[in-house]
């Protein structure tokens, strides 16, 4: 008996962990003492769901569209959502990549997971702080470039999204397409001068404005 109540109270301790957590790793219960194999118990149990690979969560938990961020970020969580999953995020584009566009360091190992699929940016270290920052996405933070960085980030990479992106981005930004402005012309400038694309960006603003 005495052994049953401690199995029970491991796997409400790990249950308490998921709630709090979000999205739970294996290394989560090493660091509080618990055993892994209580984890393998839960989801046959149905008290738990894997839902990737190392990443477990309650099986009723609320899912928003942005979860895969989510379970990216609980995995590499000094990563930085960028580009086109940012400007999914943010809602100025109406594409949804099937890929989560990350930015590292540019000499950091690229991070591996079998779900979701990943595309690696590699950003100068300065540019993974610089207008970055945290939501919390089903429980979990999640680091992602701002509406201004991320729309001059899509000009410093327009040859990986291509420019229509970019311009499209930074109309939804003004509000030149009808929507609220979600940018002022100094945040833009600002950051277009940080990615030193200022000069690419200029003609685009000044024909907006």
């Amino acid at each position: 008996m005495k052994h049953a109540t401690g199995m029970d109270n491991t796997q409400n301790t790990i249950l308490d962990l998921a709630r709090n957590h979000g999205l739970l790793r294996p290394l989560d219960l090493a660091s509080h003492g618990l055993p892994r194999v209580s984890l393998t118990r839960l989801v046959r149990q149905g008290r738990l769901a894997r839902v990737g690979r190392g990443l477990y969560a309650l099986p009723d938990r609320a899912v928003s569209e942005h979860s895969s961020l989510a379970e990216v970020a609980r995995t590499h969580p000094r990563a930085v959502v960028c580009l086109l999953s940012a400007l999914r995020f943010h809602e100025l584009t109406s594409q949804a990549p099937f890929q989560v566009w990350l930015a590292i360091p540019n000499k950091a190992r690229a991070p591996r997971l079998d779900y979701p699929p990943l595309r690696i940016v590699r950003f100068p270290a300065d540019a993974l702080t610089e207008g970055v920052d945290e939501h919390l996405i089903d429980g979990v933070p999640v680091r992602i470039t701002g509406v201004a960085r991320t729309v001059a980030d899509c000009f410093k990479y327009r040859n990986k999204i291509g420019l229509d992106v970019a311009l499209d981005a930074l109309r939804e930004a003004l509000g030149t397409n009808g929507q609220r402005r979600r940018a002022t012309m100094d945040d833009l400038w600002r950051f277009a001068r940080l990615c030193r694309v200022a000069n690419v960006m200029r003609p685009y603003m000044e024909s907006l404005t």
